[in-house]
């Protein structure tokens, strides 16, 4: 199902003004999706211009968030929405902040590519940024697909790989402590490592984040602190 067959109203300028919050959605996500992916490949490549620029970038995901905030309460204001389309400004206002967040983690794992790059590279933990973060670029690339399409199947998708990511993170810290342990030396370094480790895992809660909300515009529910489970079985009555 299409997002933009969500809803047709007899006020042309009210489906343009639904229209518009959904495309701006869709292009802070994608340069959400940018930063993140950014992120990593400055870290593992050890590219100071790159991650300078994560940083530079993460003003304009700011800038829009604050943008799309603007129209939805004008759209509260002056339409005062019912039913499903005030379930998708409602939608829409909360994505746009677990985007922003995103940006902002983005540019805490650059943050660590310019610290490293200015301290040496880490002695280990590379492999584990690049497993982690592909998982948590594909969660994030799903969820905003998931929002976009509304579909509910891609979106419980991504809530079951936020469980797989949070075990895979919490494997890798304990290997990082431990090598830590043997090699002294390895701290400071190994510590960037771990930052950026942990704000990839916080990528995956905002994105997983996102997919729940893809459940609530459809189904009217707030998941949130709903086990898997419940929420497969509410997708199934659903069908």
């Amino acid at each position: 199902m299409d997002i933009t067959s969500h809803t047709h109203h007899i006020s042309q300028q009210y489906n343009i003004e639904l229209d518009d919050i959904r495309k701006h959605l869709s292009e802070m996500g994608g340069m959400a999706q940018r930063q993140v992916n950014d992120a990593i490949q400055a870290l593992i490549d050890a590219d100071l211009e790159k991650a300078e620029q994560v940083v530079r970038g993460d003003k304009g995901v700011n800038q829009m968030e604050i943008s799309i905030d603007e129209e939805c309460v004008r759209i509260l204001a002056r339409r005062q929405p019912a039913a499903s389309d005030l379930r998708l400004v409602i939608a829409v206002t909360k994505a746009i902040t677990d985007l922003e967040r995103i940006g902002d983690e983005a540019s805490k794992i650059a943050r660590q590519a310019i610290a490293l790059n200015r301290d040496g590279v880490a002695p280990r933990g590379y492999v584990e940024v690049r497993h982690i973060g592909g998982h948590v670029s594909r969660m994030l690339q799903d969820a905003l697909d998931s929002f976009a399409r509304l579909d509910m199947d891609m979106a419980l998708h991504v809530v079951q790989t936020d469980k797989v990511v949070d075990m895979e993170y919490g494997t890798a810290m304990r290997e990082m402590i431990t090598f830590m342990i043997e090699d002294p030396r390895s701290i400071t370094r190994v510590l960037n490592i771990m930052w950026s480790l942990r704000a990839l895992e916080r990528i995956g809660d905002h994105a997983r984040n996102l997919a729940q909300y893809v459940i609530y515009l459809i189904k009217g529910q707030d998941v949130r602190h709903t086990s898997l489970d419940d929420i497969a079985e509410q997708i199934q009555d659903s069908e």
